[in-house]
């Protein structure tokens, strides 16, 4: 079972939050929270199985938070010191003074018990750091080899993100916790070349960015040699594969596709400041306003959607959030109508909703914390249907895998989406691939349209590394499970002849 990073634990964080703590209590203020954090990322990549680059930073900082005078105050800084922590609360406090006219309601936070001394570290068997360099760096080129050897394969892409992520984090209403989070990315990238024409395509593997370790680069929880394997001759079928023929069809939506559309229709637009215009100027604000909360049909009857920061193996999942908030699952859209949000323990008390369901997470000791997104998964149907009983009911229709290019509005309403292949249905078998595909709808159109969605067997817990939000701009790793579903007469474009690819 991991621990905590020896490393880390040698750094006096317990010291450095006493004095911080202290100092913003004699110094009135009602809150105040302290974090020491460790952030590791390391990336390799592979052009045609040689090494095109290799990082890998860290940074340590601490940061101190307070509500002062119902104001917030923040302050970040480098210097692990008892004295420095002082300042910092000194700082935030005077930054809380300064804001405070600009404040129009007092700050409030919904009530939480104190955590003392907890705990958590994320699921994985084996640290990728503890993990020779030279070793990451032969597996990815072992990988690579699978695709170049192929024919029709003209060049190979490569990528691994590596991620170590340590906080330490306490209050002044007792909570203290220490956390520890690994996830890994691997991507790879096949290409084929025109030599007549110049023009190229391409496919990459469907393996999703995952809350594991290394173990997941050897065959736990995805088969990364098995999926390469196929990949040529399913980029060759994509070469020569025709063109689709815009129109109204049924479309079957691989978790490999669909998380994507979760994503952008449902996980921002559920995230509450947006919903009350308080994020706006990144991406934008949200459809689902406040006054929908338990009216809105978001989608049909199938459609039950839950934000979860506990389940394992999830890029967003922690034991607690940088608000000192006991993690959860909770419901967004249940039996099709919105039901739910997103919060932090200041959206929470603003709209009376009761305890934080723990969204707030700062990507580094030099950030604020903000509502971030949970893991907003879409739950399967709980009997056995599979892809092929999918496929089986649609007459004219068109089957999605892999995500690619994307388009939303600034209210997350309208969008279209792309993928890596998709292929005909034809009276209920798959006739082959087609390509320049992209579905557009309405979010409440596209959601309503859900006629089914698969069972257990068919969930896949997909993700990115790379949501933003935020000015001074943040970045955070999310995950967003669900099952293959049917969505009945969507419009589908032919991204050549209406737009270009």
């Amino acid at each position: 079972m991991p621990s905590i990073d020896a490393a880390f634990l040698a750094l006096p964080a317990a010291t450095l939050a006493d004095a911080a703590l202290s100092r913003a209590r004699e110094l009135g203020a009602a809150h105040a929270d302290f974090r020491l954090e460790r952030n590791r990322r390391a990336t390799l990549r592979l052009r045609d199985g040689q090494l095109d680059a290799s990082t890998d930073d860290e940074e340590l900082g601490l940061a101190v938070r307070v509500v002062h005078e119902g104001a917030w105050g923040f302050a970040s800084g480098i210097d692990r010191t008892p004295e420095a922590a002082a300042r910092l609360a000194e700082q935030a406090v005077a930054t809380a003074k300064l804001s405070r006219v600009l404040s129009s309601d007092p700050v409030e936070l919904a009530g939480e018990p104190a955590h003392a001394d907890a705990t958590w570290v994320s699921a994985y068997d084996l640290n990728p750091f503890e993990v020779p360099a030279a070793v990451r760096l032969a597996r990815l080129s072992e990988l690579s080899e699978v695709l170049r050897g192929a024919a029709g394969v003209d060049h190979v892409d490569a990528q691994l993100i590596q991620v170590l992520e340590n906080k330490y984090y306490a209050d002044t209403a007792g909570t203290v916790t220490t956390q520890q989070r690994v996830r890994v990315h691997p991507e790879f990238t096949a290409v084929s070349v025109d030599r007549t024409n110049g023009g190229f395509s391409s496919m990459r593997s469907l393996a999703p960015p995952a809350g594991r370790g290394w173990e997941y680069l050897t065959g736990t929880g995805w088969d990364f040699d098995a999926e390469l394997a196929e990949l040529p001759e399913l980029l060759a079928e994509h070469v020569a594969a025709p063109s689709v023929q815009a129109g109204r069809y049924d479309l079957v939506i691989h978790p490999s596709n669909l998380w994507l559309t979760i994503h952008e229709s449902i996980g921002h637009a559920t995230e509450l400041d947006r919903a009350l215009g308080y994020e706006a100027a990144y991406a934008g604000t949200s459809f689902a306003t406040f006054d929908k909360l338990g009216s809105l049909r978001y989608g049909s009857e199938v459609m039950n959607v839950t934000g979860d920061r506990t389940v394992e193996h999830g890029l967003s999942s922690i034991g607690y959030d940088d608000e000192g908030v006991a993690t959860t699952s909770f419901d967004i859209v249940s039996d099709g109508v919105l039901v739910g949000y997103q919060l932090n323990r200041q959206m929470a008390a603003a709209k009376g909703l009761g305890r934080s369901n723990g969204c707030a997470y700062a990507d580094s000791p030099g950030h604020i914390p903000l509502q971030r997104m949970a893991n907003v998964s879409l739950q399967p149907s709980p009997d056995a249907r599979s892809i092929d009983d999918l496929i089986g009911g649609v007459e004219h229709g068109i089957y999605v895998l892999g995500d690619k290019s994307w388009s939303i509005d600034m209210q997350r309403y309208n969008f279209q989406f792309t993928g890596q292949r998709f292929y005909r249905i034809v009276n209920g078998q798959l006739a082959g691939q087609v390509r320049d595909v992209a579905y557009q709808a309405t979010t409440t159109d596209f959601w309503g349209s859900m006629a089914a969605v698969g069972g257990p067997e068919t969930y896949v817990l997909g993700g990115a590394f790379n949501c933003g939000k935020g000015q001074p701009g943040q970045v955070a790793a999310v995950s967003h499970g669900c099952p293959a579903a049917l969505f009945e007469n969507v419009n589908v474009l032919n991204t050549v002849t209406e737009g270009g690819r």
